[in-house]
């Protein structure tokens, strides 16, 4: 378009006639997210003018360029070490950031990682964290880099100095159904990753029913596009392709996903052995990126190793106490976190396989149940939510347990209790064994 006219109408109009936005046209959107020149309807408009039109992968990169430096790109040099984070595109019951980041700072490598709030059906790793009585993700710029030099790792929100256009739009998209969008989601997840001071990347692009790329060919799109774009900026990306159709682990919402992190790093094992595979294969590609090990077995023995020692629960304990947590939930996560006024139990009619647990029904039915949000303004409930839930392969009788719901609030438990049999299909066979992690992307 011509860059003469970049008054928001023109902006939007071009797009939403599939033309090719230039450098200075994103440059005035992403301007107009920060500094509120635009308003959210405008804003709002151009989102689904991309969601329908697409952009091509030029725009893409000036889209995430853009939006890294509206803010300050954050400084931690100073740090020793190659600074790696790991970002997951988002899916059910995902808690793996909580795990995975006191494992990997425990073995050694800095570990700075923004992370954000549940976008759309899935939930968010600030969520879960904020369900730690008095836990702080809102540190400054100064204190993240401080916590970083001092315990190796920080797990906290975007900052207003860091990326503050995606902080924006992620808001905007979560409201307005933009989520499902390749150029969008890469830039977002770019944008605020490159900002954040690291030296190298690992992503978890997921895909199924409970993921927001559907298929494998999706996931890989976004997968190269991300990889590609955090290569040419000097970060070395890597990224794994896994399957969301259930459930990652056996809890969803978010104290309850965070007791099950704490269980993870405890060395527990029952029922969350995909959970545990998925935090170690993504530890593995983080320790070699940062070139502390040589191969991934080494990497994943170091990371075992942590876990066994209490080093990586003894790291989050610490992550906890430096951000203003109650580091007794690493004791007692029970006593400490938030709990739902009701629980009920969800069983089984008859006999069977469990051949499916639909992630997005289990998903959808947390959100109702309040522990996700429909509008960006909604307050999250922490204590809500679904606990073990039963997994794919396993074989159950009349009565066994499906799932545990908790809930604030009697007509809500019964829904979700409804929600949660509907979700589970049972068969008279089991099915053959799908592999969680389907391909690697770069490197």
């Amino acid at each position: 378009m011509d860059d003469v006219t970049l008054t928001p109408p023109r902006i939007i109009a071009c797009k939403r006639d599939g033309g090719v936005l230039g450098r200075e046209a994103i440059g005035a959107f992403v301007r107009g997210a920060t500094d509120g020149s635009w308003a959210d309807y405008q804003l709002s408009a151009l989102l689904m003018a991309i969601y329908l039109r697409g952009m091509d992968a030029v725009e893409t990169a000036i889209l995430t360029q853009a939006m890294m430096h509206s803010g300050v790109v954050a400084d931690l040099s100073a740090v020793p070490g190659r600074k790696v984070d790991k970002h997951s595109t988002g899916g059910v019951g995902d808690k793996v950031s909580l795990p995975l980041a006191a494992m990997v700072a425990a073995c050694g490598v800095p570990v700075p990682m923004i992370s954000g709030r549940g976008l759309g059906h899935t939930g968010g790793t600030l969520d879960k964290l904020e369900s730690i009585p008095g836990f702080r993700v809102g540190l400054s710029l100064d204190e993240y880099r401080a916590q970083v030099a001092r315990i190796g790792c920080a797990l906290i929100g975007q900052t207003r100095d860091l990326a503050p256009a995606d902080k924006k739009l992620y808001a905007l998209r979560d409201v307005t159904a933009t989520v499902e969008c390749l150029p969008l989601i890469c830039a977002s997840i770019m944008s605020k990753k490159m900002a954040e001071g690291i030296d190298a990347l690992v992503l978890d692009v997921k895909f199924g029913r409970g993921a927001f790329m559907k298929t494998l060919p999706e996931a890989r799109a976004l997968a190269e596009a991300m990889c590609a774009i955090g290569t040419a900026l000097g970060r070395p990306t890597r990224a794994l392709l896994t399957r969301m159709d259930q459930p990652l682990g056996r809890a969803v919402g978010n104290a309850v996903e965070v007791a099950e992190s704490i269980a993870c790093l405890r060395g527990e094992t029952e029922g969350m052995e995909d959970l545990l595979e998925l935090t170690y294969s993504l530890g593995a590609e983080m320790l070699l990126l940062a070139g502390v090990e040589a191969d991934a077995t080494a990497a994943r023995a170091r990371l075992a190793r942590a876990v066994a020692s209490g080093a990586a629960l003894a790291k989050f304990r610490e992550i906890v106490a430096a951000q203003g947590g109650d580091p007794g939930v690493c004791d007692e996560p029970v006593a400490v976190l938030p709990a739902a006024r009701f629980t009920g139990e969800v069983r089984a009619a008859r006999a069977g396989w469990v051949v499916g647990v639909d992630a997005m029904a289990v998903a959808l039915a947390a959100l109702r149940l309040g522990a996700g949000r429909t509008r960006a303004e909604h307050a999250v409930d922490h204590a809500v939510g679904f606990t073990r839930l039963v997994k794919v392969g396993s074989r159950v009788g009349p009565g066994d347990l499906l799932g545990i719901v908790h809930a604030n609030d009697e007509a809500r438990l019964a829904e979700a209790r409804v929600a949660l049999a509907g979700a589970v299909e049972l068969g008279d066979e089991a099915l053959p064994a799908t592999a969680l992690i389907v391909a690697r992307v770069g490197g």
